[in-house]
């Protein structure tokens, strides 16, 4: 029952999303489809952060390095769409292995502060490397020809683009759900709770830490490469500690360890945000009280909370 509950939930949030175009105005496009980006970054981070246990702050390096992958491509070879995407996971995926195969020798607070450390590294490449990044001025002035695979649609209409970057989100979260609810999740899951039984069980600690660092990274990276045909720029700002921040505070939100509670929190996060600069300068003060009085109440994340609450009741 709990099962089917989940599926019209699901299907009805589906609903909702494709219905959103025909009875919204533009900027709700833009607005949805910046929450579906940033719900696959977050949910990304969540297979580190909520399933392995490990607080990455350097997430935002493989989300960058995507923009740019597939800002390149477009820019300097026209190749459909598809193929930069498909580049813009695996340079991700790249990225995290080299990092993760320093990173996940360490715990807590090392692991954090060396990620966080690789990832301004990864910021002041992107900054100073102007020949091949633009700089600070980022990569622009790329158009979006052609999607691929024979299929013939106009990404230069925001409507098409949010309904291609939907099926891409949709599809990716069913691969990242398949992936944490395998086996392979099940073990990360048993490291969070205790690593050290997990070992003692024969199993490589490191191994299945850097798998979950390098399978993060290649969805993170995909969500880069979404973004960067949506913003039209690739910037170093994509590759900021503030922008490593963003699906920890979304993940914190919708409830870490809860699979679909990145994207309930990249939804609160977005539009809290466009509410609140809608009628002061002073954003990101409000935003901050705001977020940090529900992660106060909301002590599970909005999600977790919730689901805890019904698992209470049941009692």
């Amino acid at each position: 029952m709990k099962k089917y509950t989940l599926l019209f939930v699901l299907l009805v949030v589906l609903a909702a999303f494709i219905s959103i175009p025909w009875v919204a105005p533009y900027f709700y496009i833009f607005l949805a489809t910046e929450i579906l980006i940033l719900g696959l970054f977050a949910a990304s981070f969540n297979l580190v952060f909520g399933y392995t246990g490990m607080l990455s702050f350097g997430h935002a390096a493989f989300f960058g390095i995507g923009a740019y992958a597939t800002g390149m491509i477009l820019l300097w070879l026209q190749w459909p769409l598809i193929v930069c995407l498909i580049i813009s996971a695996v340079v991700g995926s790249l990225l995290a292995f080299i990092i993760g195969v320093f990173s996940v020798r360490l715990n807590e607070i090392y692991f954090a502060m060396l990620t966080l450390a690789f990832g301004m590294l990864a910021y002041s490449v992107a900054h100073q490397w102007r020949d091949v990044t633009g700089g600070s001025d980022g990569l622009s002035g790329f158009s979006l020809e052609e999607f691929g695979l024979g299929i013939d649609l106009n990404l230069g209409n925001p409507m098409v683009y949010y309904y291609v970057v939907l099926g891409i989100v949709v599809a990716a979260t069913a691969l990242l759900y398949l992936i944490s609810h395998s086996s392979f999740g099940l073990i990360l899951r048993a490291i969070r709770l205790n690593s050290e039984r997990v070992a003692f069980c024969g199993l490589n600690i490191r191994h299945y830490r850097l798998a979950s660092f390098v399978v993060s990274g290649a969805f993170a990276g995909l969500a880069g490469g979404l973004m960067a045909p949506f913003l039209r720029i690739a910037s170093p700002e994509l590759m900021h500690w503030s922008m490593s921040a963003e699906p920890v505070l979304m993940t914190i939100l919708g409830g870490v360890g809860y699979f679909f509670g990145p994207f309930l929190g990249a939804a609160i996060f977005v539009l809290l945000e466009t509410w609140i600069t809608s009628f002061t300068q002073n954003w990101m003060l409000i935003l901050g009280i705001v977020l940090a009085l529900m992660v106060m109440f909301f002590r599970h994340g909005v999600l977790g909370t919730f689901v805890v609450w019904r698992e209470e009741r049941k009692k």
